[in-house]
């Protein structure tokens, strides 16, 4: 069994309402100087292939039209 961490996250120039909420409440907690905050989702799984984790992510994990993701294979 491999493991893999799949990142998602908005594609550019797609609304990120939960990234401006929190870049929106950064400096009510003392952040400043902190811009372009991006809100993303992580999902670790094992499999017994990489193979067919692209084909996952499409019509599961991620919506293409509006994210982006990566796959990452963890080595322990």
């Amino acid at each position: 069994m491999i493991q893999a961490r799949v990142l998602i996250r908005p594609k550019e120039g797609i609304l990120d309402a939960q990234g401006k909420a929190v870049e929106g409440a950064l400096p009510a907690l003392g952040f400043e100087g902190i811009e372009h905050v991006r809100v993303g989702r992580i999902v670790e799984l094992q499999a017994e292939s990489i193979d067919r984790l692209e084909e996952l992510c499409e019509k599961l994990l991620a919506n293409p039209l509006i994210e982006d993701y990566e796959i990452e294979t963890i080595t322990g």
